[in-house]
């Protein structure tokens, strides 16, 4: 993989990666796609492989004189697989070998390569493949049409008789073939056809079969380039000073021990706190920790998080609630002689999301005026803007070129690109003089806010004398990520449309504010409504006397896809046959988020420290129609992991007075390998439409894991993360 820069006085500088491989940066000439806007620049998009003389097909496609095909990904790849899974569409429909398959980050543009979904570019909301599907096989399909046109040219024959396997071009009755790039200059002057067919599924070679993902080589032997990893000569390295508590502001700094610092080279106040600039970073950082700044807190949130669920409860049990589900008379139900009940008051914590590449990106001015931005650019068009309107250049003016990211969970996608406007005024008061290089530390990351915001959820429900479910109460208190006075559909999804028949169901919401910024997390509101009702729906079964697999059952529609992967699931660990070992205990969940149909049985015992210790994960998985199911079943067990880390660990409190008290991994921790349990996955066949798979697998397993543990203990999971609310060690 390769980064390259065409104009910068020296160009950039190895990295400290490309030193470790012995190699330095590839500098290379990359075309622009056909159609795409004249004002980007071809030579500085991010590109996996160099390939020179490739003709644009389409916007997507560009092949070479080599006949390797390189596909141009308008979605980020920081892990979840869309180079590999949009380069699989594009290789079905042109017949291409997959040897020949190279794949590029897409410049930015918001109309070219705009996420279907979104209708500007981005990626997010597990939509990556599903707003592709089609449009990427068309983008495969008009290439090769446009190949099959060349070679009916070149050899006079009718293009109908011409076939394409496995990247070779045949006439059979001439006895004629060619590879790609033999036609590729003819064919690249070719009309594109106005419309194409597609293969019928069962046609299909490619798709639905295992495929290498093509960013690992490069990851594995360190070549693969991140932001992080991006040098220019004379470039600066500035980190900022921020409030330790949110919303406060900058009162007064004295930056004289700073300035003592050898290698820093400036200190300046910018909206969003005090930067700090040096030749390097270990400097940057040190003349950081000199400062001495004096914060504003007059309008700062100062109340810990225990205060913040206090006033939550108030709120849960006050008036002018919204409202998302309501059938039935709920009153009536629960008051009802001859019902039982059950009640929970349930805890969500804030949660980072803690990349393991923090955020960072480097920007560069050029000769004419222009800026180049480096970055994992999860909306490049909104990193675009920001730039602009902060440096007041015109948008057609900034290149966003986008690299690979170490993860990002939802991090990197968020609204009017605040971190981006915070690099451009990073930028804009160093004087643009010199490329900069804007990083946060793990530690800013963890205490930088952005966060899934905490959640209270109010639960009551009654079963009647068959142990039937008759009542569903739920009130969900919580900030609107979608910043909304009115329902926010982020915040009750999961639990406004659950699945379960129950006749009589209320669900309520409540949007608080705070000046704690939120952010969707992996998986959005299912994070706490899949763990709300799945885990409080076990208990009502229990109370009942019902299976939880078959209580679940007798409430699912019949031929509903929760039905499937719940039976899917129970017949993978064996629940109507088997029962877990001894000292052990056997969790479910089912959840359907982002359009995808997840069930997961968990087998539990109580480890060491006094907590749960997951030794076994089932997954069931239903997903439309199957790209790579190896990357479905990497992501599913990635997500699960995740999960798992999430529910038994994380949680960023405010403490008293209202500062973060969390810092890094040693105290917001991610799952360690010792603790990941064995995981086995099966994929359902389906003919439904494509669906994401990077959340999905998120949702159940904190549900799961609660109603193990409840059945091992007798104990309820109502607040997480589940070790800290037993007091069990970390």
């Amino acid at each position: 993989m390769g980064y390259h820069d065409g104009h910068s006085a020296g160009g950039p500088r190895p990295s400290r990666r490309a030193f470790l491989t012995g190699a330095g940066l590839v500098i290379g000439m990359t075309l622009v796609p056909k159609g795409f806007a004249k004002t980007q620049d071809p030579s500085v998009i991010q590109a996996d492989v160099q390939t020179d003389g490739a003709r644009p097909f389409n916007a997507f496609v560009r092949i070479a004189p080599d006949s390797s095909v390189t596909v141009l990904s308008k979605h980020i790849e920081f892990g979840q697989g869309p180079y590999t899974g949009l380069t699989t569409l594009v290789a079905e429909e042109l017949d291409a070998d997959w040897s020949q398959m190279r794949v590029e980050a897409a410049p930015a543009d918001d109309e070219i390569y705009k996420n279907l979904a979104f209708g500007l570019q981005g990626t997010g909301g597990s939509t990556a493949i599903a707003n592709s599907y089609e449009q990427m096989r068309q983008a495969g399909a008009t290439a090769r049409a446009m190949l099959v046109a060349a070679a009916a040219e070149e050899w006079g024959v009718p293009a109908g008789e011409i076939t394409v396997a496995r990247g070779t071009i045949s006439h059979k009755a001439s006895g004629r073939s060619s590879d790609f790039g033999a036609l590729v200059e003819k064919a690249a002057g070719q009309d594109a056809p106005s419309e194409v067919t597609l293969k019928d599924p069962k046609d299909f070679v490619l798709i639905g079969t295992d495929r290498p993902r093509l960013d690992t080589p490069s990851k594995v032997d360190g070549s693969a380039i991140f932001t992080l990893d991006i040098g220019f000569d004379d470039m600066l390295i500035a980190v900022v000073a921020h409030p330790d508590h949110f919303g406060a502001t900058v009162k007064s700094f004295d930056d004289t021990a700073a300035r003592a610092v050898p290698g820093v080279v400036d200190v300046k106040e910018i909206p969003q706190g005090v930067a700090v600039y040096a030749d390097n970073t270990f400097a940057a950082l040190k003349g950081r920790s000199a400062l001495k700044v004096e914060w504003d807190l007059s309008k700062a949130e100062t109340r810990s998080s225990d205060e913040i669920f206090e006033a939550y409860s108030k709120i849960a049990d006050g008036e002018g609630l919204l409202e998302a589900a309501n059938h039935g008379d709920i009153e009536a139900v629960l008051n009802k002689d001859g019902t039982r009940s059950v009640e929970a008051l349930m805890r969500f914590p804030f949660l980072a999301h803690a990349p393991m590449e923090p955020l960072d990106a480097v920007l560069v001015k050029r000769e004419d005026g222009s800026i180049d931005c480096y970055n994992g650019a999860q909306f490049p068009g909104q990193d675009k803007a920001a730039i602009a309107d902060v440096c007041g250049i015109d948008p057609a003016n900034i290149r966003v070129n986008t690299q690979l990211a170490g993860g990002s969970f939802g991090r990197r996608a968020q609204f009017g690109s605040p971190y981006m406007r915070e690099a451009a005024e990073v930028f804009k008061a160093s004087g643009m003089s010199r490329p900069v290089k804007h990083m946060w530390t793990r530690e800013d990351d963890i205490r930088g806010g952005f966060y899934r915001p905490i959640y209270l959820h109010k639960l009551s429900g009654a079963v009647d004398g068959d142990g039937t479910i008759v009542a569903w109460n739920q009130t969900i208190v919580g900030q609107s990520i979608m910043n909304k006075d009115e329902l926010d559909e982020t915040s009750v999804e999961g639990a406004s449309d659950m699945p379960y028949r129950i006749e009589n169901r209320r669900v309520m919401s409540a949007n608080t504010a705070l000046p704690v910024p939120a952010l969707w997390w992996r998986s959005v509101g299912h994070t706490h409504t899949a763990f709300a009702v799945e885990s409080f729906l076990d208990q009502l079964l229990e109370l009942g006397g019902k299976d939880p697999v078959e209580g679940r059952l007798a409430l699912l529609p019949e031929g509903s896809r929760e039905r499937g992967v719940l039976q899917k699931v129970a017949d993978m660990a064996g629940w109507k046959s088997g029962s877990a070992p001894e000292g052990r205990a056997w969790g479910v969940a089912v959840h359907k988020s982002f359009s995808t149909y997840v069930a997961e049985i968990v087998e539990v015992s109580i480890a060491e420290d006094g907590g749960p210790k997951v030794h076994k994960v089932w997954c069931a998985v239903d997903c439309g129609v199957v790209v790579n199911p190896n990357i479905v079943k990497a992501q599913m067990e990635g997500g699960i992991g995740y999960g798992l880390g999430a529910i038994l660990y994380d949680e960023v409190t405010l403490g008293e007075g209202g500062a973060v008290l969390q810092s890094n991994f040693h105290d917001y921790r991610s799952l360690r390998i010792l603790e990941m349990p064995a995981v086995e996955v099966a994929i359902l066949p389906s003919s439904e439409a494509p669906t994401g798979v990077g959340e999905p697998g998120v949702p159940p397993i904190g549900p799961a894991v609660a109603n193990a543990w409840r059945r091992l203990t007798g104990q309820a999971v109502e607040t997480l993360p589940i070790k800290s609310s037993l007091g069990a060690g970390a």
